[in-house]
């Protein structure tokens, strides 16, 4: 059994082996996944326009695949590990992030706090927002049933559609008239103010800073601009239906992925007295032991406890990082296909035994205190 000093210890050995990022390996990725999207998206749009409508559900499907590795794509960006040029890394991040809908810059300053705390779930309660024991315990039995369908892998599409397609355009077209508003506001009570030192104090609830607001405008404006244009040449019912489906499917698919990795029976999850960041990459995070091909949408996230070890190294090399250094992770969570339904009932914090349970097993504490 690896323990988290001795991870430590040789931990930067690995990185220092795997972290070296190329150029050529990050455009290979992106052109053998952004044709196929593009090819794929007209494809299917063709089909729904000819009536063709079985070769449309089959180009649908193929396509949410693809989306899924354009996340991972946009994903390594964030950390900087796609590219050993930077600006590559910059430019790819954001026109991935166009095409799943998501203002990259700032989806990476959420992400980026994910991985500085993994393991630690007093400060970050993953993508489910999941309650401590405690706090499920002072729910009413109806708000508790509630939480427990509003978690059910069923609505992975439905949540995938709040965070991909309609937040991020939601939140953007809000926070910009409530700025507006106020700077507006206090202008009148402060004519005297500049406009540049009333928007420089200004706060809003949806970013953090003005180059997150740049990011996030920058995206949106692109993206609507190609929902118009697509809208107008294929049809707007055509296009939206292919879109909506193809990304909802894949960000539930991204969503689910996401879950399992940090949510799994008795998986690590301290409060911050407690925590340490390499018990996290072995004891709070899962590999997928996914056939290669299903892992090569997944851009080898499968390998998710040496992501955890160092988001530098570029998901090019996280499987022969493992291959290399199996024997230290013989402990790390192993999760199959077939047990997705099964791990995604793990959805509650026990902060006392430092440790993430199912409903279930909650229940079974109640009746043997």
């Amino acid at each position: 059994m690896t323990t988290p000093a001795q991870l430590k210890a040789i931990a930067p050995e690995i990185i220092k082996k795997y972290s070296h990022k190329s150029n050529a390996k990050g455009w290979f990725q992106n052109i053998n996944t952004l044709v196929p999207y593009f090819a794929l998206f007209y494809l299917a749009m063709e089909s729904m326009q000819s009536q063709s409508y079985w070769l449309a559900v089959g180009f649908t499907l193929l396509l949410a695949f693809f989306i899924v590795r354009i996340f991972m794509l946009m994903h390594d960006c964030g950390h900087k590990s796609m590219f050993s040029t930077q600006i590559f890394n910059t430019l790819g991040g954001f026109f991935t992030g166009v095409l799943v809908g998501m203002p990259q810059y700032v989806w990476a300053q959420h992400h980026n706090y994910h991985h500085s705390t993994n393991g630690n779930w007093e400060k970050y309660r993953g993508p489910l927002n999941i309650l401590s024991v405690n706090e499920f315990s002072q729910l009413s039995p109806g708000k508790q049933n509630k939480y427990r369908l509003s978690r059910s892998v069923l609505l992975a599409p439905l949540g995938a559609f709040m965070y991909f397609i309609f937040n991020p355009r939601f939140n953007w077209m809000l926070g910009s008239l409530q700025f507006a508003y106020a700077v507006t506001k206090n202008k009148l009570k402060n004519p005297g103010k500049t406009f540049k030192s009333i928007i420089s104090n200004q706060e809003s609830r949806f970013w953090k800073s003005s180059k997150e607001y740049l990011h996030m405008t920058l995206n949106n404006i692109v993206l609507l601009s190609i929902w118009l244009i697509a809208s107008i040449y294929f049809g707007a019912a055509t296009f939206f239906t292919i879109y909506i489906i193809s990304l909802s499917l894949a960000g539930a698919a991204g969503l689910m992925i996401f879950t399992l990795q940090h949510n799994f029976e008795d998986a690590y999850a301290a409060d911050t007295a407690h925590w340490d960041y390499y018990q996290g990459a072995l004891k709070g995070t899962s590999f997928f032991t996914f056939p290669k091909v299903i892992n090569w949408f997944g851009a080898d996230i499968a390998f998710h406890h040496i992501h955890h070890l160092s988001a530098s190294i570029p998901n090019y090399n996280l499987a022969r990082a493992h291959r290399e250094y199996a024997h230290l992770f013989d402990d790390v969570k192993r999760i199959r296909l077939r047990d997705i339904f099964k791990e995604f009932k793990f959805i509650l914090w026990d902060e006392k035994n430092q440790k993430i349970i199912s409903i279930a097993q909650y229940n079974d504490m109640k009746s043997n205190p």
